[in-house]
């Protein structure tokens, strides 16, 4: 793919097609602010919903009268496999395991799911099922996160429809012969199944409404299909198109311009903002790496070469790594951030990682994300200070998405791991 060229295509030497892009982007911005379009889509969609939800309610009901101790595990076992820890674990793997190209790709969807879907949950602000009468079982510390977040569209069911499709046609597309059909079709077989477990559990979990799950799904579908047909030139554009690390960049930050205030707080924007710095910190990392070129089409070991003891070495030396490096990213952002802020008039608050920046008489604890977002930077306020915690987040996880390609990577290939 040509991501831009010299001529008249590129403006001081940047490609005419990422100007007009971050043009656009920031345009609707300002439209749909001047416009108040957030309030009135909300007024218009959000009642219907939450009738759709509270009728819902003895469907809900019905299936949570199956109530058993071992459906509630294992439906809440099934709700990991789509949860931060399990990317946290399963992204790297690929990452390591010289499968780059769809570890990128993996990654990029899943940050593009995580902003369409959350924003769609904070656009339109339904409720989930009512508790009581439903049930709602929040086994983990992340479900009890997900249980503040809004209701349509179920994220799980989105996700699920995403990755495991994705998953599916890049494994037909580069894995399978044409004579492979049998098992084509098992692939496809077993991703419906996931997904409608995934669904059901949700349902039985109390966590979704019928409508929530099935707008899930039907908005993965969509995700899905629109991915398939332009994740080859988002690859080519990352591994060889010019000006990608500032362009990413100002995408980045538009986007959290362009996210919807939702009704009331939720963790939604904190998770929107963790994966997009994720994916900043890939796309940023590949682009500096002296060994991005094996994250193309040539792995620097074949499968047979990669032993299972060489990728277990990699895991106990990996994940501790960008761990710590998360850990540092964020002190090095809570410190910096502030400074350069001050530095340049722009009036800040914090909602809990800066306690000297909080609110006077504020009582919001440090581990309370639903209190701790900004849901929109707004520039065209400025006597509303900007959340820098907002900033600290991206930074955060930027920083562990880049030691994933490039710091990690580089100690391998130094310790010939």
């Amino acid at each position: 793919m040509k991501s831009g060229g010299d001529g008249e295509g590129a403006f001081f030497g940047v490609p005419g097609w990422q100007g007009l892009s971050l043009c656009a982007i920031m345009g609707w911005i300002l439209l749909s602010s001047a416009l108040g379009l957030t309030q009135k889509i909300r007024s218009l969609v959000q009642p219907w919903v939450s009738r759709r939800v509270a009728s819902e309610t003895p469907l809900v009901l019905f299936i949570q009268s199956a109530d058993h101790v071992l459906l509630d595990t294992f439906f809440s076992v099934l709700s990991c496999i789509v949860s931060v820890p399990f990317y946290t674990g399963f992204l790297p793997l690929l990452f390591w395991s010289e499968h780059g190209k769809l570890a990128r790709q993996m990654t990029l969807l899943m940050a593009f799911c995580d902003y369409v879907g959350n924003a769609m949950k904070d656009l339109v602000s339904a409720p989930r099922p009512s508790s009581p009468p439903v049930r709602r079982i929040t086994a983990t510390k992340d479900e009890k996160e997900n249980a503040m977040e809004y209701g349509l569209p179920s994220s799980h069911a989105l996700n699920t429809v995403c990755l495991s499709g994705f998953l599916l046609h890049y494994m037909i597309a580069n894995g399978l012969q044409k004579d492979a059909s049998n098992v084509i079709y098992i692939g496809i077989s077993l991703v419906f199944l996931l997904v409608a477990l995934i669904g059901l559990g949700r349902i039985y979990l109390g966590m979704h409404s019928f409508i929530d799950v099935l707008g899930g799904i039907g908005l993965g579908i969509t995700i899905l299909s629109f991915w398939i047909n332009v994740y080859g030139y988002v690859d080519d554009f990352i591994i060889s198109g010019q000006n990608v690390t500032s362009f990413w960049a100002g995408l980045s930050l538009l986007l959290l311009f362009a996210y919807p205030t939702s009704e009331l707080p939720t963790p939604s924007f904190e998770y929107h903002t963790a994966f997009t710095g994720v994916a900043f910190g890939i796309v940023s990392g590949v682009q500096q790496s002296s060994l991005h070129l094996s994250y193309g089409g040539a792995p620097r070991m074949l499968p047979s070469e990669l032993t299972p003891s060489i990728l277990l070495g990699r895991l106990l030396l990996g994940l501790p790594i960008i761990l710590v490096v998360k850990f540092c990213s964020k002190a090095l952002a809570k410190w910096s951030l502030p400074i350069l802020c001050n530095a340049l008039g722009i009036p800040i608050r914090s909602s809990c990682y800066v306690p000297g920046l909080k609110a006077p008489g504020s009582n919001e604890k440090p581990e309370s994300k639903q209190l701790s977002s900004l849901h929109k930077i707004s520039a065209l306020s400025p006597q509303e200070p900007f959340d820098v915690d907002t900033g600290i987040r991206f930074l955060q996880y930027a920083g562990l998405g880049w030691s994933v390609v490039d710091l990690v990577p580089s100690l391998f290939a130094h310790l010939r791991l």
